[in-house]
């Protein structure tokens, strides 16, 4: 792996969220050098708010990460090269309450002075919480999205200020 390099995220290579997200995948992780953990998403996005460039990720509270999200200030968005796709799948298939992750990946964390992310990422975004709010069955327009929520587990929204974008140099 090559160095990792704080830039501008507007002078990306060649990141695209909706490859990023949508299809490869990331890890939302939160936490501190004593206790963190981290999940698979699939569902995200990054964008302009407020004259702020943000990051939006939706957690379910059911979510062992749900709760560091909850007590930390800080999140980061890993994105990772196509071969490590099985360890992101191990990361979305069993809980850290019950898994040491980390440890069956064998991803290897750093430890930022906000957050945790890992060494093996292309491209971190570290994030600081600027709101969050439940998604609600009553603000749906279309209905058809309902389907996502069919055992009234409704996500919780975070955005978070983009405070630092890491790349591969």
């Amino acid at each position: 792996m090559s160095e990792m390099l704080n830039v501008d995220p507007k002078s990306s290579k060649d990141f695209n969220p909706y490859k990023e997200i949508g299809t490869k995948w990331m890890l939302v992780t939160s936490g501190t050098d004593k206790k963190f953990n981290t999940m698979t998403a699939s569902w995200g996005g990054v964008g302009v708010l407020w004259n702020k460039d943000v990051s939006f990720i939706f957690i379910r509270p059911q979510r062992y990460t749900f709760e560091f999200l909850e007590n930390c200030d800080f999140y980061s968005l890993s994105f990772f090269d196509e071969k490590y796709k099985p360890a992101l799948a191990k990361c979305g298939q069993v809980s850290g309450r019950d898994t040491d992750k980390i440890k069956e990946t064998g991803l290897n964390p750093v430890f930022d002075d906000n957050s945790v992310y890992f060494k093996e990422a292309k491209k971190v975004l570290i994030c600081k919480k600027i709101y969050s709010q439940f998604i609600t069955p009553d603000c749906f327009i279309d209905e058809s999205l309902q389907k996502n929520y069919e055992k009234n587990d409704y996500h919780k929204m975070y955005i978070g200020e983009i405070v630092k974008y890491i790349e591969e140099g």
